[in-house]
């Protein structure tokens, strides 16, 4: 990768291997590198599972790109806090947040119903849309739904396990709830676009678990549709997900894990039993997201800063 960028103006790298691609190649030709901040390894030790020693070489990659880059642009201002902690020495000012946005020209309502007699979902039914590991919280929400009345289908969109433990223990979860439910759907292929977010679109309430998540670009994506959102307190998820207003949060706590699955149980039973309300926070989410994460305003901020490291080479 970097041998390929000797004639480039400025480097702009995401994820921690190809942030070691920019940092070679900012040495090597003197370019300033911008770094984009989606999550932190010393943030994840989880991965020690599923990378073994490899999880100590992207963590020292991660932390000698960062503290070397022109720039950190960070997704959330949690995000942004996160790295100043997480690297103590990087200069505060050069960590810059730019939010994530979201197409809501592609991320819009889609009625089509094909996807529901397709995999034979009916009734009314929340909705999981992620991979499976540990970080995006899918076993907690399980263990949660066994407490959620039964008249409440869930629709999980779930494949690509990081590790064999957790998709093993997920797996044993999801057979445990249908082996007394009828309306448990298990999707383990990527949907197609058009059937993403017609799922989407016909679920009363989008679910993000998540116990680690700098920013939620799903959450973004769920609002676009006109679904409301119950989502976890943790990173950037607040500064997307609006409480009260175009979903709700509930608080996660890793020294209590019992309380956050009773939390998600008890919120998705109390909001999946006011349909009108969860119609006012879709109507607010779809709005929030048009007028606020935007990717024109996103393209914009970053080709200024852009700008701002080639002037300060």
């Amino acid at each position: 990768m970097a041998q390929n960028l000797g004639e480039v103006d400025v480097i702009h790298s995401h994820t921690w291997y190809a942030n070691m691609a920019g940092h070679t190649a900012s040495l090597l030709y003197g370019t300033p590198h911008i770094v984009s901040a989606h999550s932190l390894e010393p943030l994840r030790p989880w991965k020690a599972e599923q990378l073994g020693g490899g999880y100590k070489i992207s963590s020292w990659a991660e932390k000698t790109a960062y503290e070397a880059a022109s720039a950190i642009i960070a997704v959330s201002d949690g995000m942004r806090s996160d790295v100043l902690s997480a690297y103590p020495d990087i200069d505060p000012a050069k960590v810059i947040t730019i939010r994530n946005g979201v197409d809501v020209a592609r991320f819009a309502p889609n009625d089509d119903p094909s996807v529901l007699a397709e995999f034979g979902i009916t009734g009314r039914y929340a909705m999981f849309v992620g991979r499976i590991t540990r970080q995006k919280g899918l076993a907690h929400l399980l263990r949660a739904w066994r407490d959620v009345p039964a008249e409440f289908g869930l629709v999980l969109a779930a494949g690509s396990p990081d590790e064999p433990a957790i998709g093993d223990e997920v797996a044993e979860l999801i057979a445990e709830l249908q082996k007394t439910r009828s309306n448990v759907w298990w999707i383990k292929e990527m949907l197609p676009h058009n059937k993403l977010t017609a799922a989407l679109t016909h679920a009363d309430l989008f679910l993000c678990p998540s116990i680690y998540e700098p920013l939620g670009i799903v959450n973004l994506e769920a609002m676009g549709c006109e679904t409301a959102v119950l989502a976890s307190r943790v990173g950037g998820i607040p500064e997307v997900v609006s409480h009260g207003i175009t979903g709700e949060l509930v608080d996660y706590d890793e020294t209590n894990i019992s309380k956050f699955e009773s939390g998600i149980s008890e919120a998705i039973t109390r909001l999946m039993s006011d349909p009108e309300l969860l119609t006012r926070y879709g109507k607010a989410g779809r709005l929030r997201a048009s007028s606020e994460f935007g990717w024109d305003a996103v393209a914009a901020t970053t080709l200024s800063l852009y700008q701002n490291v080639i002037n300060h080479r």
